[in-house]
Order: structure tokens, then sequence, then C-alpha cells
């Protein structure tokens, strides 16, 4: 039961998945905020510039009705005066054609805003799949799309219908109405029959931009597991991260090791704990090269003895080092009188080496503080 409740889609969207989502092209769409839109700015440009139009309109029409003696009997003047014509009614309607490409344009914008994605333009051949096109038909999103579909012929038979009732005996004298009169009425109806269309519409845009956000929302939903999937992408997989801090635990291990044959003496329990010291001229005080305990405490002393690094069985100082001095790190203060002693047997050691003589004998009993000692007695 646990497995497939991972495998529901149970999770809202996270930010990476909706900015993937909106990369490849998925972003909510709304046919009907689009043909709302054009439609609002095709009635309030029929109603600020109607009248302009229609002027222009009548001129254009008066003035291809009226025969020219010239070119009638010069047939070739005829293309001329075609193509200026055209080029009039273009430059006429130019403004209100370009009006309703901008519209087309901005009602996306409004919802999803400006996306470019390449992805998207990618030809994808499972659309020409005649199963898959059934599938998008008898699914939720084609219930909705065929009930949006009756509603808007709903509405426009309705307006239609309403119209012709309403305006028939005005439909019925534009027959009879002289050229000016009939164009400034079929001009009022049609921006009438607009402005109702988009009373409409409002209603349907209304219901239609919530419904494909939140359809939008819910494809995106993901499942425990896809959840626990991209965390671990973005925060890293803990077994990755655990083998990456092992690797460098073991680089530094790696480098400890290889200062040890460079320390002037190492410090032991002697079988739990190894610290090895360096003390050069010009450092302030005795610095912790190398230090474990355990199996990299029997390492350290073993490399310590392949190249002749003297030993010190100090059981409080080699603890004291290891519980509280890191590593690459100079010794405290409150260590300086118990170091001191061990560096001095190391330096008559290495007389000893030398000269020969009396073997001196390791110093016994290191001053170390009883602080130092205390939590681990404690422990």
């Amino acid at each position: 039961m646990a497995e497939e409740s991972d495998l529901e889609r149970t999770e809202q969207p996270s930010a990476r998945r909706l900015e993937k989502a909106r990369s490849e092209g998925q972003v909510p769409q709304s046919r009907e905020l689009g043909t709302f839109t054009i439609l609002l700015v095709g009635a309030s440009l029929l109603w600020g510039m109607g009248g302009w139009i229609m002027r222009r309109t009548i001129a254009l029409v008066e003035t291809g009705l009226t025969l020219d003696a010239s070119v009638m009997h010069e047939p070739q003047k005829i293309f001329p005066r075609l193509l200026d014509f055209a080029i009039e009614v273009m430059l006429l309607f130019s403004p209100f054609f370009l009006a309703l490409i901008l519209a087309a344009l901005i009602g996306p914008l409004a919802l999803k805003g400006f996306v470019f994605s390449p992805a998207a333009l990618q030809p994808k051949f499972s659309r020409l799949s005649p199963l898959q096109g059934i599938k998008r038909v008898i699914s939720k999103n084609g219930l909705v799309e065929l009930i949006k579909a009756v509603l808007k012929a709903a509405l426009i038979v309705g307006i239609s219908t309403l119209v012709i009732w309403k305006e028939f005996g005005d439909l019925m004298a534009l027959l009879s109405q002289p050229l000016h009169a009939g164009l400034g009425n079929a001009g009022r109806m049609i921006t009438q029959s607009f402005l109702l269309v988009i009373c409409g519409m409002v209603l349907i845009v209304a219901a239609d931009v919530p419904f494909q956000i939140w359809q939008h929302y819910d494809k995106l939903k993901m499942t425990k597991e896809e959840v626990r999937q991209e965390h671990k992408e973005m925060e890293g997989d803990p077994h990755i991260k655990a083998r990456i801090r092992s690797i460098q635990r073991e680089t530094a291990r790696r480098r400890m090791m290889s200062a040890v044959p460079q320390a002037d003496v190492i410090v032991t329990n002697p079988t739990h704990f190894a610290v090895a010291l360096s003390y050069s001229e010009g450092m302030g005080a005795p610095k912790v090269v190398a230090k474990g305990m355990g199996e990299i405490a029997r390492r350290i002393k073993a490399i310590g003895a392949e190249h002749g690094v003297p030993l010190l069985e100090a059981p409080p100082l080699a603890r004291a080092l290891y519980r509280h001095v890191d590593l690459d790190r100079e010794i405290p203060g409150t260590l300086y009188a118990a170091v001191a002693e061990a560096l001095a047997w190391v330096y008559q050691l290495a007389a000893w080496r030398k000269t020969g003589g009396q073997y001196p004998l390791p110093p016994n009993k290191l001053p170390v503080p009883e602080e130092l000692l205390a939590g681990e007695m404690n422990g």
C-alpha cells in the first residue's frame, strides 16, 4: 500500500518542475481568452473607428463603381486602376487587422507571459497517431472542450436569433435604403452583435481561465517518489555525498600519513592513541601533523618506526593532544611544558645516536593539566 501511495500524483509541482515544463512550452493556455481578446479589440475598433471606416468604404465603393471613359477606351489602364483600388482597401483595413493580430498575441501573454521554447517547435509524430487522437477526444480535457464548443455555438445561435428577431424589420429595410444609410445601419447592427457576443464570452472566459490553470497544475502534480528524487538531485544523493566524504577523508588521511616521516616525535597511549608532533625554527609552537586512534594509530606508529621517528609512551599527553588539538594546529599553551620535556628527550636521543654514551631515559611523568583530562575521566 505504501508503494502504491508513493506512485500516486498527490504532491503539488515544485518550482523546478514548473520551470522545466515552462522551458518545454507547457504553460496554461485558454483559447477562450484569446477569442475574447480579439472580439473585444474588434468591437472597440468598430465602435471608435466605425464611422471613419464606413465613410472611407462608401467613398471607395463609389469610386469603384464609377465608369471612366478613358479606361473603357484604353483597357491597359484597368490593371493599374484595380491595383490602386486594392492598395487603398488594404490601407483602409490594415490598422483594423493589425490591431486584431496584436490582440491575438496579447491574449495568451496575459495568462502565461512570454515563452519561447524550441522544444515545443520540434515535431511530435505521436500526434499523428489515430489512437492518441481518440484518447485525447475521449479524455476529460476533450469533454471540457466539447462542452465549451456547445456553449459557444449556443451563444452565437442565441445572439443571432436575438438580433434577427429584434432587428428583423431593419434588416429587411436595408434592401431598400440608400447606400449611405444602409451601410451605417449595417455597421450598427454588427457592432451590437459583437458587444452581445463579448458579454456572453465573459462568462465562458471567467470559467475557462481558472480551469485551464488548475488543469495545468494538476497535470504537473508529482508522486512522493518524484519529490524525493528531485530533492536528492538538488541536495545531492546521500550515497554519493557519503562517498565523496569518504574520499575526502581518505585523501586527508594519506596527506596526514605523508607528514609522519618528517615528525620529530610520536606520542602514544601506547596502543589506542598516537599523535605525531613537529617543531622547527620559526614556528610559534610545536604542531600536530598526524593523529589517530585504533588502526590509524597503529599505522602512524608503523610509519614512524620505519622512518626512525622516536616513539614516546605518554598516555595522558597522547590523550590530551588527540582530544584537544586539531590536525595541523599548534599546541595550546597549557601543554607547552609537557611537550617541551618530550622534545628535550628527542634532542637527547638524537645526540646519543651521534655520540653514544648513556641512553637518555624517556620522561615518565609529564605535566599534563588535570582540566584536559577531566572530560575523559568523567566520560
